[in-house]
């Protein structure tokens, strides 16, 4: 029976993290559940290829578009599921016991967030996030995305969108996300050079503009600037 996951991790000039978060994954590969780990370049000009080859990943590449990018990677996946994960997130030991245990279900599922350094503002932001998930079945990519492939495939996958890919998957997969005892230990970077309260305050605003049917195109132009 081969392995069920097919692991999606789309990377940009990721050498930095890469590593690590490939690390955290042995532990699935040893409990034979991880088929493959697809890597999905937006045409890094560092070290990321050579990493991800060496761990013996398959690695494709494309334009840069982080919606684009995971949709690339699970076009060029084979497993019965996909996990989606970001390149500087880090699945907690034992996770893949929890994967294992929730594949019978059938459901779509994600982690639990938090960040690495991030102190008293990043509980705060990352408890935020968790309570989001829960109570509006809206979990962000930080969080990581397991999913099965025939029912990705069915709502018609990654929108090839520069900005709000993940919110506009988990609004086609209401009612079908389950959370898992796993934390997706995440980067503090983004927003220590920003500011918690600034960026916590822009992402909310992003989301409220995407909910008010601001295109992802226009949000992107915005938040670069």
């Amino acid at each position: 029976m081969r392995a069920p996951v097919s692991v999606v991790i789309p990377t940009l000039n990721s050498e930095l993290t890469l590593a690590p978060t490939l690390l955290a994954l042995m532990e699935g590969l040893s409990a034979g559940l991880i088929r493959e780990v697809v890597i999905s370049d937006g045409g890094s000009s560092d070290a990321t290829q050579r990493i991800a080859e060496d761990a013996g990943a398959v690695f494709v590449t494309g334009a840069p578009s982080r919606g684009g990018q995971l949709r690339r990677g699970a076009k060029a996946a084979e497993g019965d599921w996909l996990l989606f994960l970001h390149s500087d997130t880090l699945l907690s030991p034992g996770w893949a016991d929890e994967v294992e245990a929730h594949l019978p279900s059938g459901q779509a599922a994600y982690g639990r967030l938090a960040f690495a350094g991030g102190g008293l503002r990043g509980r705060i932001v990352a408890g935020w996030a968790n309570l989001r998930s829960r109570l509006f079945d809206l979990p962000y990519g930080d969080q990581g995305l397991l999913v099965p492939t025939s029912l990705y495939a069915q709502l018609g996958g990654y929108a090839d969108i520069p900005l709000m890919e993940d919110v506009a998957l988990a609004r086609k997969l209401r009612g079908r996300l389950r959370p898992l005892n796993v934390v997706a230990l995440t980067s503090a970077e983004r927003y220590q050079k920003s500011g918690w309260m600034r960026r916590g305050s822009r992402n909310l605003w992003v989301l409220a503009r995407y909910f008010a049917g601001v295109s992802p195109e226009e949000l992107a132009d915005s938040y670069r600037r």
